[in-house]
């Protein structure tokens, strides 16, 4: 990578981290917060729905606007955005203030998905690989997350994990400013070594399969900190169900990393597009295995979903990068997160609906048999994209 890559690299790896830190906070803190402000898990599970749906609906014109606005400017957006955002939800003095805050986080926050991809994929000259580097951020953030906030919850409060995300993004923010290029000289280069038509259909089966993706990914992101902390009173009995809370899931999204990583050398190794489907078959047996065991074989099958799940994300972002033509890419990109995390973030609140009528063991099968129509979708995405 020339010293140009490398720096867009560290930027939006940097803010990849943080994205998935700030809106996997609040799963690993629902049983603090929930006595907080005497509210249920199911109610928490909705405002994690209406945070992501936000999360969802700005990357749309985030996507779009990137033509007008650079996207240095509109990464610097989305960290001053989400630090500000991060300190309202800190200081929340109220129970509305607190939804109020975590959905102008989830606003903010969307805009760094379309500005991030589209700056790797135009910028970087090996896309698969920056897809799995920045997937590997993405990961590690979703395990350093929650884990960094379940241990500063339980030195000071819940709010001071807010509160140290927050200042995160500020620092961030100059860091931005100051050091990425604001033109790449591989950018030329880039342009014309990818002049492909948009592939409409395929896209079409492929925003259909990442919205089934989108809800399987909510639903066990959400309740995953609970199902772990209160299903292995056995294994590891020394530790608190809490700590429990952010320690087991931040194994599994530490796993997402490998997930990443094979991800990147499936990608340039096998056909994208079979392997995209193959990867989410897999998933399936893995999220009934999760739902129906406890302990030890739990922790086990977490770590495999972990894997096998985040191993998709570097081709699907790939795959949209070969669909579609460079000029509209930023705005697709913003448009398949909306489908993905907007229409995907319902599945929180229903899970959470799941989890209160039949057990948060419950809302892994469930997951499970929303991917079933995602294989199929994602076999129809493989032959629109044969035409």
């Amino acid at each position: 990578m020339t010293n140009n890559e490398k720096i867009i690299i560290a930027v939006t790896g940097s803010s990849h981290l943080l994205v998935h830190s700030l809106m996997l906070t609040l799963p690993s803190l629902m049983l603090r917060i929930k006595d907080d402000f005497n509210v249920g898990i199911d109610t928490l599970g909705f405002v994690v729905s209406i945070s992501a749906l936000f999360f969802g609906l700005g990357a749309i014109p985030a996507g779009w606007i990137d033509r007008y606005i650079s996207k240095k400017m509109l990464l610097t957006i989305y960290q001053l955005g989400s630090a500000i955002s991060a300190l309202m939800v800190a200081f929340s003095p109220n129970f509305f203030v607190f939804v109020l805050g975590l959905s102008a986080m989830g606003l903010c926050c969307s805009i760094y998905h379309p500005t991030g991809l589209t700056l790797i994929s135009q910028r970087i000259v090996n896309v698969s690989r920056g897809m799995a580097i920045h997937g590997m951020f993405g990961s590690m953030g979703s395990a350093l997350g929650p884990l960094s906030a379940v241990l500063i919850a339980s030195s000071f409060s819940w709010r001071h994990s807010y509160l140290f995300l927050g200042v995160l993004n500020a620092i961030l923010s100059i860091i931005t400013f100051l050091s990425i290029p604001s033109k790449s000289k591989n950018r030329k280069k880039i342009d014309n070594s990818t002049k492909v038509k948009t592939n409409i259909r395929a896209l079409v089966y492929y925003f259909i399969t990442n919205s089934f993706l989108g809800m399987a990914y909510y639903g066990f992101t959400t309740f995953m900190p609970i199902h772990l902390s209160t299903n292995t009173n056995e294994f590891m009995p020394v530790i608190s169900g809490n700590l429990k809370a952010g320690l087991f899931p931040a194994l599994v999204f530490f796993a997402g990393m490998i997930g990443a990583l094979i991800g990147g050398k499936i990608g340039n190794t096998f056909d994208k597009k079979l392997s995209f489907m193959v990867i989410i078959a897999i998933n399936i047996p893995i999220f009934f295995l999760v739902g129906q065991t406890a302990n030890f074989s739990l922790i086990l099958f977490s770590i495999m979903l972990g894997i096998v799940y985040f191993s998709n994300q570097p081709i699907g972002n790939t795959l949209v990068s070969e669909f579609t033509d460079n000029t509209n890419r930023g705005f697709i990109y913003g448009l398949g997160f909306f489908i993905s995390f907007g229409i995907g973030s319902f599945a929180a609140g229903l899970s959470g609906i799941v989890a209160v009528k039949f057990g948060v063991s419950a809302v892994f099968p469930f997951m499970g048999l929303l991917l079933f129509p995602g294989v199929v979708f994602a076999w129809m995405m493989y032959r629109a994209s044969l035409t």
